[in-house]
């Protein structure tokens, strides 16, 4: 890590006075009495707890700044001249083009993507609200599984909530139609999240029995933190509102002291909480039986970046229970208000992580244990990456978890379609055009597909669908490389490690001991 990020960071809206840093404390060299506390100990000493959190919030998306020993900068991809695996070894036909790029996963392999994709929990930040058309409507176009994240009942200040279950949320039933309404050909699929919260609320009973949701999600934590969910908020009626739903709220909105300081401006915005869970076999157990007994096709898990003990159970229980997806998430980001601290400094990095899942799940496989598709996420956002994951876990990854790069597509792509028909395109699109076809490359694929129902298709999509694309044919080419032409034939071979220590993590060959046998054999 470079360590004068330490005290000063674009994420709190922090930076130091002078060039010249402490390595240790990432103070300025020279502390000095009068000035006005840029760092970020210095605007703790103003504003408290809100300098925990990245800023400005509910428009951003956040991840950490740590140099991580091992990242996958640290494997290349290994491409050969000879032959082909899962087409005919012919020039013609071995094109990268022809390359499927289809997955399967579910126990009975009954959900198809046609990426090797699945978008990790998004959840009741506004960030995830506000751009959730050009996720919902560009996932469901594109064959990608989307998974509507936590608390996003519990925040809809419109849910029924009778005896403590809900029984209607306008904001749960939009996301998931939204993406049923676009979904292609039964490929990808709407996956409904919860944690301790949903689960009090009945959430997922409510989204199976009510709004024909097949899959579902359990979530012990993520990449980003090690506590539950949390959000900001700005009205006050609304913070006391989730205090009464059962939610940490500070500071308490009911107190007639804090009400009157937020009346007066001392703070903006109040932090909602969720609670950490509780993990033990039995109630696993029997959670999922809860759930398939409610209609549940499909049962999916999520772990954070935990300690190997906690992995180990997931990795157990997923096969014990037949989970459907287990979704294993490195250390260092998030979409929601995840502590900047907590970001940088907790949990298993990716590639460690994703290691060590790998040896759990060979070992089960090994003792002929079922072993459930599994999707590796954690700061995964360009076509190199996920071929990478895909075969740093092979033969037992499907998919790659991404969640701020498609969100990032899908922001740019709302923002340059307002200022398309704002006529305020900037000089750097210019030079493409002035409307969505020039701008848009992938506009001719979806009106190809979609005809007359394209203009209802949000610019947020497109520019998610286009991206997409980018990905594809990236993804293909490397593929093509490598001579697999199919995802099942894609193995650990397909990548060599660059330095002695992403060896011992990943058990990946060493580059200079690649292919050493064969070497032998071929010069005799």
């Amino acid at each position: 890590m470079t360590l004068a990020k330490i005290n000063a960071t674009a994420a709190t809206l922090t930076k130091n006075r002078t060039e010249d840093i402490s390595c240790m404390s990432g103070m300025c060299a020279t502390c000095v009495d009068g000035c006005l506390g840029m760092c970020e100990i210095g605007k703790s000493a103003i504003r408290g707890a809100e300098v925990i959190y990245p800023q400005p919030f509910g428009i951003i998306t956040a991840a950490s700044q740590k140099d991580y020993p091992i990242d996958l900068s640290h494997f290349n991809i290994m491409g050969t001249a000879v032959g082909a695996i899962g087409i005919e070894a012919n020039s013609d036909v071995a094109i990268f083009p022809n390359v499927s790029l289809e997955s399967r996963v579910g126990k009975d392999k009954g959900i198809k993507t046609l990426l090797p994709i699945v978008i990790p929990g998004l959840g009741s930040t506004n960030i995830a609200k506000i751009n959730w058309p050009g996720l919902a409507v560009g996932a469901a176009v594109s064959g990608v599984p989307l998974t509507i994240g936590e608390n996003v009942c519990g925040m809809d200040v419109e849910s029924k909530i009778v005896k403590g279950r809900v029984v209607h949320s306008p904001e749960l039933e939009s996301r998931v139609k939204l993406y049923q309404k676009w979904q292609r050909d039964g490929y990808g699929e709407i996956i409904v999240q919860s944690n301790v919260e949903d689960t009090k609320l009945g959430v997922l009973e409510y989204a199976l029995t009510k709004l024909g949701v097949r899959t579902v999600e359990l979530k012990w934590g993520q990449g980003a933190k090690d506590i539950g969910g949390e959000v900001k908020i700005n009205d006050l009626k609304k913070a006391q509102l989730l205090k009464e739903r059962g939610y940490i709220v500070l500071p308490d909105p009911t107190d007639a002291k804090v009400i009157e300081a937020f009346k007066h401006g001392a703070f903006k915005e109040f932090e909602r909480h969720s609670r950490v869970g509780m993990v033990t076999e039995e109630g696993f157990a029997q959670r999922v039986k809860e759930l398939r007994d409610c209609g549940a096709q499909y049962v999916f898990l999520k772990t954070g970046a935990y300690r190997p003990a906690d992995l180990a159970r997931a990795v157990k229980f997923s096969s014990e229970y037949g989970i459907d997806l287990l979704t294993v998430d490195g250390a260092g980001g998030g979409t929601g208000m995840s502590p900047w601290r907590m970001m940088n400094e907790w949990g298993i990095p990716p590639v460690e992580i994703w290691s060590l899942t790998y040896q759990y799940a060979q070992f089960l496989d090994k003792k002929g244990k079922y072993v459930p598709p599994i999707a590796f996420a954690g700061g995964i956002s360009l076509e190199d990456q996920i071929f990478k994951v895909l075969a740093l876990g092979a033969p037992y990854v499907k998919l790659a978890g991404m969640a701020r790069g498609p969100l990032a597509a899908a922001m740019v792509g709302k923002t340059v379609g307002q200022r398309i028909g704002e006529g305020r395109l900037p000089v750097y699109y210019q030079r493409f055009g002035d409307d969505l076809e020039n701008i848009f490359v992938g506009v001719g694929e979806l009106k190809k597909i979609y005809g007359k129902k394209f203009p209802e298709i949000p610019t947020g999509a497109i520019g998610l669908f286009t991206y997409f694309q980018r990905l594809a044919q990236g993804l293909r080419q490397l593929m093509a490389g490598s001579r697999k032409f199919a995802l099942e034939h894609m193995t650990r071979d397909d990548i060599a490690a660059l330095t002695k220590e992403a060896v011992q993590v990943s058990g990946i060959k060493y580059i200079m001991d690649t292919d050493k046998d064969e070497v032998k054999k071929i010069l005799g």
